[in-house]
């Protein structure tokens, strides 16, 4: 048995004979839902998608049981998303705010989870999944901040709740995005060097470390992890197979597409600054709580995934970085 945050503990996963369910997802057409939603059916569940008006072309699987049409803070929507439903799987979450058009950390991660819950309490549903991220906690930066709250919440609503705290997700994003890709249109395409990001103090300790985790095998841990009774309850956090700094993320990502760059090393209390003075521009590559937290590291034990999906997580190879240049 393998002993996770809170004291929880990740059991054996679910048996061969799954008994299928109805799940309803929040956030099934952005990068990891869609995968999320792709693994849930092929365990045989009936899954029913929120969808935005105007982004019903980003729910890639044309089958799904249910589609409902409304926002995150529409309350007829999401009851009719949860309703007849067995399990509530809240994968919403931004990178960026962008306030004037109401995305913000605050109104996504925290008061749409809140929404959800509620939602479930009104329709009978106990089991809610829910994704964080690695490194929350409060205070901290605003993203930090919201998914806490919203962990606090679902640990306090008296549901039969699971929470997930990924490090980097990485895999194929279709038409949307994701940080390998990132990386390659925003640094290793360019013509200039690279930025290798660095902290001050001592030279051993000044790589940005992180555990960059393959987007399917996040969403299998979620499949696995819904009818697992012994995750009730549990913080998972999830990484892949090894921890590897930001530079050879660069250096892999650019092997992946064929091609070598020069990195330079770059303080990233001097790149703080600038965002600190231009992340408001749209057009700026990072902001400054990306930065805050990216400078605290990303990284997770491998084991914890792999008691999870059964098998080794993927690495953060350039044969799993393929996708890049198909």
């Amino acid at each position: 048995m393998l002993k996770v945050e809170r004291e929880c503990y990740a059991g054996n996963g679910i048996s061969k004979e799954q008994t299928a369910m109805k799940v309803a997802v929040i956030g099934g057409t952005g990068f990891v839902g869609n995968y999320i939603v792709e693994a849930l059916q092929s365990a045989g569940h009936d899954v029913s998608v929120l969808i935005r008006a105007g982004s019903e072309a980003k729910l890639r699987q044309g089958n799904v049981w249910r589609r409902v049409t409304g926002d995150i803070d529409d309350k007829l929507a999401v009851d009719k998303n949860v309703a007849g439903c067995e399990a509530v799987i809240y994968c919403v979450g931004i990178l960026r705010e962008v306030p004037r058009k109401g995305i913000t950390f605050a109104a996504l991660q925290f008061e749409g989870a809140a929404r959800a819950i509620d939602a479930c309490r009104r329709n009978g549903v106990k089991r809610f999944l829910l994704m964080s991220a690695n490194g929350v906690k409060a205070p901290g930066t605003r993203y930090q901040e919201t998914k806490k709250r919203a962990e606090d919440c679902l640990l306090d609503s008296g549901l039969d709740g699971t929470i997930f705290r990924p490090s980097v997700i990485f895999g194929d994003p279709g038409n949307q995005m994701e940080i390998a890709t990132q990386l390659y249109r925003d640094i290793v395409m360019l013509p200039f060097p690279a930025a290798g990001f660095v902290k001050s103090g001592d030279v051993n300790e000044r790589q940005i470390m992180l555990s960059p985790v393959h987007v399917e095998d996040v969403a299998t841990a979620f499949a696995n992890a819904l009818e697992d009774r012994a995750t009730i309850g549990g913080i998972y956090q999830l990484g892949g197979p090894e921890a590897i700094s930001w530079n050879e993320m660069i250096r892999r990502v650019a092997a992946a597409a064929g091609r070598r760059k020069w990195i330079l090393p770059m303080p990233i209390r001097i790149m703080k600054l600038g965002a600190t003075l231009f992340d408001w521009l749209p057009f700026f590559p990072v902001t400054r709580d990306q930065l805050i937290m990216l400078e605290e590291g990303n990284t997770a034990d491998p084991e914890v995934i792999r008691a999870l999906i059964h098998r080794p997580p993927k690495p953060f190879s350039t044969e799993n970085l393929a996708y890049l240049v198909a």
